[in-house]
């Protein structure tokens, strides 16, 4: 038998890219945050996920080893490579790649378990809260010293936390106001949960449902007009307060009176609180679906989204329920997953599947817009989410670690204070507090015998660090670094 025809060929070629890729982005994302980018409508319900797993596993590998064409062996290579390595993007790198040699000191100090994968978490006053795909809300208490020692004394069995909420869909994000005692949280669904906080049942903490947005009266208000309706899909209609898909995001403003929500189906929708009364619905704010969202001090709005852009957004001069568009930022590669705002709101940054955190900072001294300045490179995947406080940020990657990085003043670029490792499965989320300057943890960043930090850390700052990933746990981190780097 002759060699295959080049066309019979090139076809095997095209199929086992497609199933080397589909098994990359099936396996590394589970929880489908990043379908977004390759399918606009709903995401592949589960038993399909499992099926193209098995599949891959037994058949692409094999079938990768039976082509001997050199020409389409090379291009398959080249491919490969391609595909699961974006390139990244032509700006400057504002830290180094290896680890800075300054003498900080980092250690998990304590591991929560209980979960199915983490999706989202949140810090509200001295509780954690952490939300997991099977739609469950858990509360740890956050303690001093003397409790974090009682948390650790089982390393087989973790802390065990309080489950204050069980929702009928998977949870994406948690968002605690603070001021209003208010615990929100968006679902795989479509909708927005609004949970009052510090109620106690029987000495255990529990959340009170407040509302579920969009609102009985919301949908009332809307269900007879006819011009509310909008289409979503072929020959189906929804009214324009509701979300259609899975909302990914949500953001509160400066003076707590907006909610913010972002979806996959490609909306940003504006509430009002504490009514929860939906005001706006731009759609569509961006091409493809929508992963992040941020709002600054000032009253920007930044969404990031799978289309590769971030776009600002601002409150009409006139009509304070509008929202008009001011910028758009492309310099990623690939789907924007994160944003995350420095304290002052004058600092962007952005993570994306080119592995690159985009670092974005206002022109003419604070009033102007947005410029791309450089980038924090270092994660070998993708970036999946950010966390900032003060001067210092972190990302968290599908290559399962956190990077901590601390800006320089004046301009003096990047430091990278920590890589923190010990996840089995890619981090979804982080949230970061000074530790010391907050009072959450105190007697939680002291260093311990036995940790795999760096040097000591006496006499400086200290940054908590929480990440939930897709193995199932959260992790306190304590991060120790000198007042000058």
């Amino acid at each position: 038998m002759g060699p295959p025809a080049p066309g019979h060929v090139l076809l095997q070629v095209q199929v086992a890219v497609a199933g080397v890729r589909i098994k990359e982005i099936l396996c590394s994302f589970l929880d489908q945050s990043h379908y977004c980018a390759y399918n606009k409508t709903k995401p592949l319900p589960f038993w399909l996920i499992r099926f193209f797993i098995s599949s891959m596993n037994s058949a692409s590998e094999q079938e990768l080893s039976q082509i001997r064409h050199e020409p389409a062996e090379a291009m398959l290579s080249q491919a490969v490579s391609l595909s699961s390595q974006p390139s990244l993007p032509s700006l400057p790198s504002l830290g180094p790649r290896d680890l800075n040699v300054s003498p900080c000191h980092h250690q998990c100090v304590a591991t929560l378990r209980d979960h199915s994968y983490v999706s989202a978490l949140a810090l509200d006053g001295h509780s954690l809260y952490s939300a997991s795909s099977d739609g469950r809300i858990r509360v740890w208490p956050l303690g001093d010293a003397s409790g974090r020692q009682e948390q650790q004394r089982d390393d087989d069995d973790g802390c065990r936390a309080t489950v204050v909420a069980a929702c009928d869909s998977s949870v994406k994000c948690l968002l605690a106001t603070g001021s209003n005692g208010l615990l929100l949280s968006s679902h795989q669904d479509g909708k927005i949960m609004a949970w009052r906080t510090g109620g106690r049942k029987d000495g255990t903490p529990r959340l009170v449902l407040r509302a579920v947005l969009p609102t009985c009266v919301d949908r009332l208000r809307t269900f007879l007009l006819p011009w509310s309706y909008v289409q979503v899909r072929r020959h189906r209609w929804r009214t324009w307060v509701h979300h259609v898909d899975a909302v990914t995001a949500l953001a509160v403003s400066p003076d707590g009176a907006l909610l913010y929500s972002a979806s996959w189906d490609r909306s940003l929708k504006v509430w009002r609180l504490p009514g929860f009364r939906c005001v706006e619905s731009i759609a569509p704010a961006h091409d493809d679906a929508i992963n992040a969202l941020a709002v600054s001090p000032d009253g920007h709005v930044y969404t990031g989204s799978a289309d590769k852009k971030i776009k600002a957004w601002r409150r009409h001069p006139e009509r304070r329920n509008k929202h008009v568009l001011v910028q758009t930022m492309e310099r990623h590669r690939s789907a924007v997953n994160a944003l995350a705002l420095g304290a002052d709101g004058k600092v962007l940054y952005s993570g994306a599947c080119d592995r690159s955190v985009v670092v974005w900072e206002r022109a003419d001294g604070g009033a102007g817009s947005m410029e791309a300045t450089g980038t924090l490179r270092g994660h070998s995947q993708a970036i999946l989410c950010l966390a900032a406080a003060g001067d210092v940020v972190c990302s968290g990657s599908a290559d399962r670690t956190v990077r901590v990085w601390r800006r320089g003043a004046e301009n003096t670029g990047y430091t990278r204070l920590a890589v923190l490792e010990g996840h089995g499965a890619p981090v979804k989320s982080l949230t970061l507090v000074y530790g010391r300057d907050s009072g959450l943890f105190s007697g939680w960043g002291d260093p311990e015998e036995g940790s795999s930090g760096g040097g000591g850390g006496g006499g400086g700052h200290c940054a908590i660090v929480c990440s939930g990933a897709l193995d199932g746990e959260a992790k306190i981190w304590s991060v120790l670094f000198p007042v000058l780097l």
